[in-house]
Parts: C-alpha cells; structure tokens; sequence
C-alpha cells in the first residue's frame, strides 16, 4: 500500500510508519515538529524513518488546510493513517486552544480531503478517555461517551462523531482506535513511564497521584502498532474499537515493576488526583478480535524492561 501517516514523528506514529516500511509499503510521513515535548525526540524517530527505503516526509500542520492539501497531492493513497493529535489530558487545563485547532479543525481537514481526494480506509486515533469516569467495566465500545470529563476527551468524542457523520454523506471508510495507556521505547516525555524513569535516575521524588489508587490498561507500543496495521488492512465502514491490554495494573504494581528494571527504590509523593483524570480504566477487546484478528500479547513485565533498555541507550 501507500499510505499516508500524520504524526509520523509522535510516539505511535512513528512504530506505525515503521512497522508499514518493514513489510514493504510506502509511507509519506507527515508530522509539524512542535515543540510540545523534546522536538530532539522528535527529530531521532524521523531520522530513523529517513534511514528506510519507502519513506518520504512532509512537515506540515494538519491545521493548515493549504499545507494538508499539498502532501495530498502526493497521493492518491490507498490508505490514511490519522495519528496527529495534541495530546495531554492535564496539558489541556493549560492550552485549550491548541485542542481545538489540531483535533477539531486538523480533523476536519483530513475528513475533507479524503471526500474529495478519494481513499480507500481512513484509520484514526481516539482515545480511552472517551468513556470519562465510567463505573462499568471494562469499557465497551457500546458504552454512553457524552459525557467526558477533560477538554482532550471531549476532542476525541467530537472526532469520533464527524467520522460517522462524513460516513453516512459520504461513504467515507473509518476505524476510530481508542488507544489505552500506551507506553514503551521511544515514548512521550510527558506519560508516566517516562517521567518516573527521569526522576528516579535522578534521585528524584515521584508524583503519585489519587494517592496511588489508580488502576491503568497499560498497553505496549508494539502491540498498538499491530492492530492500526491490522485497522489500515480491514477496511471498516463506520466504527470504533479498543486497543488496550485488557488487564488493569495499579499504579503501585506499575512502579514496583519499574523499580526492578532500574534497580532503584523510589520515594513517593502521595497527591491527590488531578482534574480531568479517572480513577480506572479498563478494555474490552473483544470487537477488535473479531473485526480486526488482534489481541494484545505483552505484559508489563516484559515492555516496561523493554522500555529502560531503551531509555539508558538513547540517554546514554
């Protein structure tokens, strides 16, 4: 295939784009390099992308319509992959307008595009979030969604329903893929996993927050790659699917196994939980088994060793 990744140089992007080289498609890459986080990182997975024969790469902001039309034209494509996003739940409280314009409007643009430029599957990132503080679980791709309790979520909950709207007027092929807590090497800066393994390297307290009762689907990078390739496969007329690990960890059983991978005991800091944050979250799996042959196959004990021995290389 050839397809087209947005966010090519984020953290799922990225493993994404090179899953799809491996195998042999072409990817154009598209990616604005903000600086939200280290743009070094940033620049590290494009230049591992770069290395690959089949990658082309395109900075540009999803946000400008004009910009967003001319990678386009380096079509058609036989697939979209729409991974650009601003991220952060608690970085929304901060930055509002920044959510607006790259999920909401970025959004839009894509949906656009693909109507009148024409592709055969559009695959898109939701999030876990969608389902608020739901009390059920795990969270079903039937629960209620309207009711988000972060500005990030209710993002997502707005993407999720312009891609059926531009399904039913168009015809346009979506799979919306609720992303649950996902982590591993080369990951964000700004998720857990990363932040704790820099402070505890540092001799540094942690943050722990509702005071440690908080339970997370941690879900391995790899094993998130796997089902968007598996979505971008399968095209799927209008819906939208968990990709999560299907188990719930404490966040104390998270940073226990954390401490065994670096050999250091951390010092907590017990703090109350943050706005916009939820106490649990949990995935039934069980629609993307049947609609695209994935399941998740790695444990916190197996990704977050992966994760460290990452980490110490590309920090040295």
């Amino acid at each position: 295939m050839k397809v087209l990744v947005t966010g090519a140089a984020g953290f799922i992007g990225f493993h994404v784009a090179r899953a799809l080289l491996a195998r042999g498609d072409a990817v154009v890459g598209l990616d604005d390099l903000n600086d939200y986080y280290e743009v070094s990182l940033k620049e590290a997975r494009l230049r591992q992308l770069e290395s690959r024969p089949g990658f082309a790469f395109e900075r540009a902001d999803v946000a400008d319509l004009g910009a967003l039309e001319r990678v386009f034209d380096r079509g058609p494509f036989d697939a979209v992959c729409h991974l650009a996003a601003q991220a952060g739940v608690r970085y929304s409280l901060e930055n509002p307008l920044a959510y607006g314009r790259a999920n909401l409007s970025g959004f839009l643009h894509v949906l656009e595009l693909c109507r009148h430029r024409g592709t055969g599957n559009l695959v898109y990132a939701s999030s876990s979030s969608v389902y608020g503080a739901n009390e059920k679980v795990p969270f079903s791709e039937d629960d209620r969604v309207e009711r988000p309790v972060s500005l990030y979520a209710a993002t997502k909950v707005a993407d999720e329903l312009m891609a059926h709207a531009y399904h039913h007027l168009y015809g346009i092929p979506s799979t919306g893929l609720r992303f649950f807590t996902v982590y591993g090497p080369w990951g964000r800066p700004d998720m857990a996993l990363f932040g704790f393994t820099r402070r505890l390297l540092a001799g540094e307290p942690i943050d722990v927050y509702n005071y440690g009762k908080m339970e997370r689907d941690f879900t391995y990078v790899d094993d998130i790659s796997a089902g968007v390739v598996a979505a971008l496969d399968r095209p799927l007329n209008d819906e939208v699917v968990n990709l999560g690990n299907s188990h719930t960890v404490s966040l104390e059983r998270f940073i226990a196994v954390l401490e065994a991978a670096l050999g250091v005991r951390a010092e907590k800091r017990y703090l109350p939980m943050q706005p916009g944050d939820v106490p649990r979250t949990f995935a039934d799996v069980s629609k993307a088994k049947t609609l695209l042959g994935w399941e998740p196959t790695t444990s916190i004990e197996v990704g977050i060793p992966k994760f460290v021995e990452w980490y110490r290389e590309y920090y040295r």
